[in-house]
């Protein structure tokens, strides 16, 4: 969403309810909707049920990633794409993530001028259908499941809206059974797999703008029709390495920015598995996205093996 859309009123709501997930017990934090775990605190049953009736638009831009693959990182390149190619400052310091707006940010959003930008983590079978009727440009974001689970355990447990001092083996058991936010990995990256031909859906994956963010912030620019000078590719690609933004982040997530900047690094996953649980997790990709082109794609033998 563009300008300082609310943008205070939002983040005092965000600082609220940060104050209130510190009364409520962890088994109270997540809860179920559809079969799918959610934090009750930032995407309660009433956002959930106003977004069914969402009214999308073509020209939306709509960022898509499973939890920890690096949709912070790509709001920031997408805010900057977007201002290099219609001069649009996006100010605002809202995740654009629309299970955490409620029905009366969704108003907002319905009078808020296009381009719209918006964000989701939702599996995609959960994302409102019309974001598919209206043919909307889905951007999707996907890392190895090794780093996403380091990731994730460290933002679960510095985290105050989510349930924290997990131990690392009950997350990793968690996360292999799909028992996390936003569910399992492996449902998201299979759905999406039946969806890689649909030309408004984009897949890129954390590894790839890792190793050539230049060349994705062209591809990504392209994929939304935006026209970028070889000059603004660079611009933007140097404002938007992992550290320019984590460096950054105090002003655009406040005291959230380190929990969501960690490390941003390939291969963390090497300081937290046993030789056990990487035996299991190749197990588990290798049934789920072996012969897949998502799997492929994600060059799970390069990353993690």
């Amino acid at each position: 969403m563009n300008g300082n859309m609310s943008s205070n009123a939002f983040l005092a709501k965000v600082q609220s309810k940060m104050q209130m997930a510190k009364e409520i017990k962890d088994e109270e934090k997540l809860y179920r909707y559809n079969g799918v775990l959610y934090p009750s605190i930032m995407c309660p049953e009433d956002h959930l049920k106003a977004l069914e009736s969402v009214e999308a638009r073509e020209d939306d831009i709509m960022l898509v990633a499973y939890p920890k693959c690096g949709f912070n990182w790509m709001v920031g390149v997408l805010r900057k794409i977007l201002a290099a190619a219609t001069g649009m400052k996006q100010e605002s310091r809202m995740p654009p993530l629309i299970e955490f707006f409620g029905p009366d940010v969704l108003q907002v959003m319905d009078r808020t001028p296009s381009p719209r930008f918006l964000g989701t983590h939702m599996h995609p079978d959960n994302i409102p259908a019309s974001f598919y009727t209206k043919k909307t440009k889905m951007l999707v974001i996907f890392r190895n499941p090794k780093d996403t689970l380091v990731s994730f355990y460290h933002f679960s447990n510095n985290n105050p809206v989510l349930p924290s001092g997990q131990s690392w083996e009950s997350f990793y058991s968690q996360f292999l059974m799909g028992d996390v936010p936003w569910g399992s990995y492996f449902d998201h990256a299979l759905a999406w797999e039946k969806r890689i031909d649909d030309p408004n859906v984009m897949i890129v994956t954390y590894e790839e703008l890792k190793q050539d963010l230049s060349e994705g912030v062209r591809q990504i620019s392209s994929f939304f029709g935006f026209s970028l000078t070889e000059a603004q590719v660079q611009q933007v690609s140097e404002a938007s390495t992992f550290t320019a933004m984590k460096e950054s982040s105090a002003h655009s997530h406040g005291t959230l920015g380190n929990v969501v900047f960690r490390k941003g690094e390939v291969g963390d996953w090497r300081n937290h598995f046993t030789p056990e649980q990487s035996r299991e997790m190749d197990q588990a990709f290798s049934k789920h996205l072996a012969g897949t082109r998502l799997g492929a794609k994600l060059n799970y033998h390069l990353h993690c093996q």
